[in-house]
């Protein structure tokens, strides 16, 4: 297969609902920069309908190798489920490629750090899908709280209060530490946190809690932390999927300011709100909420952004120690909730139960309630 000139060559591995439903439409709002020419999944009525959905040109095959090699992609999509993240991703970076993979990217740090020495060997990048740090609004409070134009962050808060019902759970891959890695900790709550971090940096030392108090899962329906930052900013975080009243919040009190967002699936310039302190002229705080062209979060937004990397020469953002730092994060909540004590950035390392898995061994011994 050849390009049109100037355009990437993308692929997609699995073609469900996130890959229809957001990757699919970035694609289309890049086609000056990207193509796609093959589509990959083991259900062939799917990939079927995926490829009358996508038009033409669209090859579709049952395996990842087998259009990894006839193919050559530059740029490979993937939307399957997270127990297939890490083969996948390394497999194409093997082939060259660049990936975007949705989150997590990798079910242990162990995971992570095999891909991170396919990215070595390969020249490629693998990126994870955390596209609520891309939207325009996100991109601006970054740009004030890491700048300190609203003073120093004191105080924090990360939300994702969701609701999951029995059906949710009855696809057998979810709720399962082997096959999605953990609970809402890594399925659900990642893309809170990782904002969070992404606005307030180095993460230093986390206490947490976990607990299964209604579905029927291996892993945790609830958890909660308390984090403190490199920076000294405080912060708690709760994941949860028993939340009648679904909402996804961060809010950041700063010296001079309150930062806060609130959505649920996605944001915009509107969704963020700035207070300022009593002492801040108003001309200041109306600066603030310049946020300019209002660019939703979404896949297409990071694809973007991805592109300019490639574009670039240089590491795409979600990457690298990026992507490792959130990672490490949730096995830190997740260690520092089975043990009871609180748990140090870089202290988990080859040789730590917690390295290896999420659960850090814990498995089927976990009563759901408490330490193991």
């Amino acid at each position: 297969m050849t390009s049109s000139p100037g355009r990437r060559r993308a692929a997609v591995v699995g073609t469900g609902a996130i890959v229809s439903g957001g990757h699919l439409p970035a694609l289309r709002a890049h086609t000056d920069r990207v193509e796609l020419v093959a589509a990959v999944d083991v259900d062939p009525g799917r990939l079927d309908a995926f490829r009358t959905e996508a038009g033409e040109g669209v090859t579709g095959f049952s395996t990842t190798e087998a259009m990894l090699a006839a193919v050559r992609p530059d740029l490979v999509l993937i939307g399957t489920p997270p127990s297939l993240h890490r083969e996948q991703t390394v497999a194409a970076l093997k082939a060259g490629a660049w990936v975007l993979c949705e989150k997590p990217l990798c079910l242990s740090l162990a995971e992570y750090d095999e891909i991170a020495a396919a990215e070595a060997a390969s020249g490629a990048y693998a990126s994870v899908i955390f596209q609520h740090r891309y939207g325009s609004g996100a991109v601006r409070a970054r740009e004030l709280i890491r700048g300190g134009e609203l003073g120093a962050p004191l105080v924090a808060h990360c939300q994702t209060t969701w609701h999951r019902d029995a059906g949710y759970y009855s696809v057998p891959w979810r709720g399962r530490w082997a096959t999605e890695g953990g609970g809402p900790t890594t399925g659900h709550g990642i893309h809170q946190y990782d904002l969070l971090l992404h606005l307030l940096g180095e993460w230093e030392e986390v206490q947490a809690m976990a607990a299964r108090l209604v579905h029927d899962t291996e892993s945790e329906d609830v958890s909660t932390a308390l984090v403190r930052f490199a920076g000294g900013a405080l912060a708690t975080v709760v994941n949860s999927v028993l939340s009648p009243d679904e909402v996804s919040r961060v809010r950041v009190d700063c010296a001079d300011a309150t930062v806060e967002l609130t959505h649920l699936y996605g944001h915009t310039n509107d969704d963020w709100v700035y207070t300022p302190a009593p002492h801040v002229p108003q001309e200041r705080a109306a600066a603030w909420r310049e946020a300019g062209e209002d660019v939703p979060s979404s896949h297409t937004a990071q694809l973007g952004f991805v592109l300019d990397a490639w574009d670039a020469g240089v590491r795409p953002p979600g990457s690298g120690r990026e992507a490792r730092s959130t990672l490490e994060f949730a096995a830190a909540l997740y260690k520092a909730a089975f043990t009871g004590r609180a748990v140090r950035a870089g202290e988990i390392r080859p040789g730590d139960p917690f390295y290896e898995a999420m659960h850090g061994g814990v498995g089927e011994t976990w009563s759901g309630v408490g330490r193991a």
